[in-house]
């Protein structure tokens, strides 16, 4: 037997804990989870980060990150972020929310913490679902789109029409970075990392507020495997929510990211 060195290329992220997730097959919370974890350990923030979850589908994200994190009442993560930030401000804070959580029971603490520029970074997951609690319509879900309590498809006459959250929030003269993006492939993944990596420096460079919006896969409530879930998503979430930026204010454009 030849023995041949072995050049290590991928391992987990040393913001991971070495833990069996509790998350369905195919959902992309734990490629959410993976990006957050990269870009921390990129900046060396590991050690001075403080995690908020709430209610939802990552109710158990402390879990899985090898930081500090708290747990925050259902939709009330922006209040908590606040308070600890204002308490620390040299820690970095974010909150790691889901639709029926930020859009729904958390809209008026989000709408809050963004007009008043808080120094808080927010990664918002975005599967058109109350995941966690059975699959019910959500502020997201899309015109149509049937879920465990619209049957029958959302219908906008009565239920009203979906959300864009980020549209929303990048009206608002105290955020700094809003953006959209998804997980379906790979390539948006690369995608989605930068945007991470460019929210999480306007908090380190105090400029304030910054959102990334995350489209993700819900497979299990969708009733669909994971590879027609990524198909659903790029074909129907995709033209209501298109990724992008939808606020970037001039100082975060003239912004130095890693130093370069």
């Amino acid at each position: 037997m030849v023995e041949t060195d072995v050049k290590i290329v991928y391992k987990r992220p040393a913001g991971f804990t070495d833990r069996v997730t509790h998350y369905c097959p195919g959902c992309t919370h734990g490629v959410a989870h993976r990006l957050i974890a990269e870009v921390l350990e990129e900046m060396g923030e590991l050690n001075n980060t403080i995690g908020v979850a709430p209610v939802g589908c990552a109710v158990f994200a402390y879990n899985y990150f090898n930081f500090d994190f708290v747990e925050a009442a259902h939709g009330r993560a922006p209040a908590m972020a606040t308070g600890i930030k204002r308490t620390l401000p040299s820690k970095t804070l974010f909150t790691y929310q889901g639709d029926g959580d930020l859009a729904s029971m958390g809209m008026g603490e989000i709408v809050a913490a963004a007009a008043r520029g808080e120094q808080i970074t927010v990664i918002f997951i975005n599967n058109t679902n109350y995941g966690m609690t059975g699959g019910q319509m959500a502020p997201t879900t899309l015109p149509g789109q049937k879920t465990s309590s619209s049957p029958l498809g959302r219908d906008v006459e009565t239920q009203g029409y979906p959300i864009r959250t980020a549209e929303l929030l990048a009206t608002l003269d105290g955020a700094s970075f809003v953006a959209r993006r998804s997980l379906h492939d790979a390539r948006s993944i690369r995608m989605a990392k930068r945007a991470l990596r460019t929210a999480f420096e306007v908090q380190k460079h105090g400029l304030g507020f910054s959102m990334v919006e995350l489209l993700s896969i819900c497979p299990t409530n969708w009733g669909l495997n994971t590879e027609d879930s990524r198909k659903w998503l790029a074909e129907h979430m995709l033209p209501y929510y298109p990724v992008g930026d939808f606020k970037v204010s001039t100082a975060v454009s003239e912004m130095k990211i890693g130093g370069n």
